[in-house]
């Protein structure tokens, strides 16, 4: 009970100080501004390709250089393939907006890495201030219908599997989801310290997925505890090297694009923000199955004293830590696989590719997330094993009443 208690000492007022920064922070919606055309800085309208016919690219005039017969070069091999090829001419017809009914037609080259073919849905970008015949311009594929048959699916084997705690993830997911869109981004936007809105917002989705999928247990709050210890851990880290290996944040077109937009936001801060929410959900694995893995060790054998409970608990994590570490790090280096393709295709050295700031944002990201997954183990395994043997106290009396007699009797019957 002691043990309880300091645990409730601890949890009940960072949860009230989460509830602070929530009110505090909140920013009641993204800034509005002027858009840009630019990226996803557009304005975007549902379409249909209604019509496909094929044309010589000579004729539609889609060759972008002139050809000149010299094919040695790019360009001009590019330009004679054009010139001799056969491309498509698609009539689009706008499915949304106050244009809805509106076709316009677009050239397709063969070279052009997205083809379209008839009644395919399509996403068309909508520039005002641009000529009428080219105000319209196909920018991507419509793919909501099969992103949300993925969905259902995965939401569906959630629920078969997992039953009610399927039910509550996939609950405690979208909470999730609500929090990122309505608190940490806007938030971001008016201009808050990322940090500290990362910290709320992650704080926030931890207490909310791991009460409501786990119940509200000393278990639960054993694992929110070494959580949170583990975030802490990896908010320093982070921090430290970020600011000593001079990571400035902005390191593509969007997140240049954001700095134009928005020059007040701190890229470094948003960079350390990505870091901690970008951990927390691998945390949440290790916390709750190195307590439940505790906790189910001391049910099997109830008379084992903490140290025990921690070297079994310990051996256990020793090899979470392996998959799990090898899991994060497999996860950042195909998230940047184009980007070592064209490292590879330069012939670069291992330390001219691990010094360029693009890769030294993942490595940075990479270890100091494994740092803290690594630290969570013998954290959450200590802290789960002092409370669960604690419990020993009142326990044991009533065991050994109850074992007594069950070796007696068994003796008896040996007797006869």
């Amino acid at each position: 009970m002691h043990l309880r208690k300091i645990i409730a000492a601890v949890l009940i007022p960072f949860t009230a100080a989460v509830l602070v920064g929530l009110v505090v922070l909140w920013p009641g919606g993204a800034p509005a501004h002027e858009r840009t055309g630019v990226g996803f800085d557009r304005q975007t309208q549902d379409a249909t390709v209604t019509k496909v016919v094929e044309v010589s690219c000579k004729e539609a005039g889609a060759s972008g250089v002139p050809p000149t017969g010299d094919t040695s070069t790019a360009e001009g091999s590019s330009a004679v393939q054009q010139e001799q090829g056969t491309c498509k001419r698609a009539t689009i017809r706008v499915d949304s907006g106050d244009d809805k009914g509106r076709t316009f037609t677009e050239i397709v080259q063969p070279d052009q890495s997205r083809q379209l073919h008839e009644g395919q849905k399509v996403v068309v970008a909508y520039e005002p201030s641009a000529p009428k015949d080219l105000q319209y311009s196909v920018t991507d594929v419509n793919r909501r219908l099969p992103l949300a048959l993925l969905a259902g699916i995965f939401a569906v084997a959630v629920v078969v599997v997992g039953r009610l705690r399927g039910v509550m993830a996939l609950i405690s997911l979208a909470i999730s989801f609500m929090v990122l869109n309505f608190f940490i981004l806007p938030a971001i936007l008016q201009g808050s310290n990322p940090l500290v809105v990362a910290v709320v917002g992650a704080s926030t989705i931890m207490l909310v997925a791991l009460y409501l999928c786990h119940g509200l247990s000393a278990r639960t709050s054993v694992a929110v505890l070494g959580t949170l210890i583990s975030l802490l851990l990896i908010g320093i880290l982070g921090s430290v090297f970020i600011d000593w290996a001079a990571l400035t944040g902005n390191t593509d077109d969007n997140t240049g694009l954001i700095h134009g937009l928005y020059p007040t936001i701190d890229m470094s801060g948003l960079l350390l923000a990505g870091i901690i929410i970008g951990s927390l959900g691998v945390l949440d694995d290790v916390t709750v199955t190195q307590t439940s893995a505790v906790w189910e060790l001391h049910e099997a054998n109830p008379s084992t004293g903490w140290r025990g409970l921690y070297r079994a608990g310990i051996r256990i994590g020793r090899d979470h830590i392996a998959s799990v570490v090898n899991t994060l790090v497999l996860a950042y280096a195909g998230a940047a696989l184009p980007l070592l393709l064209l490292f590879s295709i330069a012939q670069s050295s291992v330390g001219t590719v691990a010094n360029s700031e693009l890769v030294a944002e993942e490595i940075v990201r990479t270890l100091v997330g494994s740092i803290g997954l690594v630290a969570s183990v013998p954290v959450t395994t200590a802290l789960a094993a002092l409370v669960v043997s604690a419990d020993r106290t009142a326990t044991e009396p009533a065991l050994e009443a109850s074992a007594a007699p069950a070796r007696a009797g068994r003796g008896r019957r040996r007797k006869r």
